[in-house]
């Protein structure tokens, strides 16, 4: 095991120079003569811990202040405790990844990477929490982060945040995956609140238009570019088939399915989604990332994986590789509101570059936005607290 722990740090600095060399120059399509290589919103000049230049938008709260290694003093082994217990859980549950990358993008994208969502009703029946809103109910992956919090607890009581566990733990589950290895920097601190509200309104949902996807990402400082190498995590995991069934059977309330769909790949999703769920109406709101169903809800367990999507006649190569794209540039996306990346030339034009090489350039381009993910509206310093249980408040 000391081996394989040894061979993965020397994978990760082989890995870690290229992804800091592309935050200076990208590769991929040709990007603006602003100063700023993220130039389709207005950022401002913030340097984290003077170690990671990187640009971010107005809206991060201190973000200057999360460090390379912050635990160095205070939990020296905090991150290969959370790198253990996570390779330990991904040999048992290969769906593991695209868990964690689904909890930790609904984390984020909700008021930041605070572990907000992580938190659970503690009695007081006037409360709403975030992991209640519709578009969480599918989440899985709370009893991971459990596991591996309690395993932190134990070598470091109090020290290490919730909030810094899901990020590091989504990074090692993407690598472990196949995908791109990426910096975390650390230092955050947990929500002393949830946001009920705003998760049930803002998280993407499968039948989003381009218009709403590219707002709703550019509302938290997501350019164009950003989005649409950040969907590209779909590649990994399985869309249910709950996503996607008002499109086989009943789109936009036509009775009919979606027309833009090829009839061939019609005719794959339904034998993979046979109409047989009658409880789901058409106003639900279901985020992009969809990989699991809540205990409480009858949800149909099936479901298609974009390598399903790609037709025999395509390699998709390794598991985190651009078969997304390629499914998107044949018609064949799973989700509406994937396939619309192809509905304006701009996302187009992205999805075919993505599509178009080694993908190389898709999981440069991941590993800077899952980066910049990472750091969107922390809490440092004083802000906040650092949760004994991630799902109950200090105190509660």
């Amino acid at each position: 095991m000391q081996s394989f722990f040894n061979a993965w740090i020397v994978l990760a600095l082989v890995i870690l120079l290229p992804v800091l060399l592309s935050l200076r120059n990208p590769r991929g399509e040709p990007q603006s003569t602003s100063s700023s290589s993220f130039s389709d919103t207005s950022f401002g000049s913030v340097k984290l811990a003077n170690t990671f230049p990187f640009e971010f938008n107005q809206r991060i709260r201190d973000g200057s202040n999360l460090e390379y290694d912050f635990y160095r003093d205070t939990c020296p082994q905090a991150e290969d405790i959370v790198r253990s217990a996570v390779t330990n859980i991904y040999f048992d549950h290969r769906d593991l990844s695209p868990s964690l990358l689904r909890l930790f993008f609904h984390d984020c994208f909700i008021q930041g990477c605070d572990a907000s969502l992580l938190l659970e009703d503690n009695g007081d029946r006037n409360s709403s929490f975030e992991k209640q809103a519709i578009p969480n109910q599918t989440l899985k992956g709370f009893d991971k982060i459990d596991l591996i919090k309690e395993e932190v607890e134990q070598a470091c009581p109090g020290v290490v945040s919730c909030a810094d566990i899901l990020a590091l733990a989504a990074r090692d589950s993407v690598l472990l995956a196949g995908g791109p290895f990426y910096p975390v920097l650390t230092g955050r601190r947990d929500s002393h609140q949830s946001f009920f509200v705003d998760a049930t309104d803002q998280i993407p949902r499968p039948d989003d238009n381009i218009t709403r996807t590219l707002h709703l990402f550019n509302l938290r400082g997501f350019n164009t570019r950003e989005t649409v190498s950040l969907l590209g995590g779909h590649n990994i995991g399985r869309i249910g088939c709950d996503f996607i069934q008002q499109r086989l059977y009943n789109f936009q309330g036509t009775g009919q399915p979606d027309p833009s769909i090829p009839l061939d790949f019609l005719s794959q999703m339904r034998q993979n989604c046979p109409d047989d769920i009658k409880n789901i109406s058409s106003t639900d709101k279901f985020s992009t990332f969809v990989i699991s169903k809540p205990k409480h809800v009858h949800f149909n367990n099936k479901g298609m994986s974009y390598m399903q999507a790609l037709s025999s006649a395509v390699s998709s190569g390794a598991a985190f590789d651009t078969h997304y794209y390629q499914s998107l540039l044949r018609g064949r996306g799973l989700l509406f509101a994937d396939q619309q990346l192809m509905a304006e030339e701009k996302t187009a034009r992205l999805v075919s570059a993505y599509a178009s090489d080694d993908g190389s350039t898709f999981r440069m381009d991941f590993a800077r936005v899952m980066l910049k993910l990472s750091n969107l509206d922390v809490l440092t310093g004083t802000q906040g607290q650092v949760r004994l249980n991630c799902s109950q408040l200090i105190g509660s």
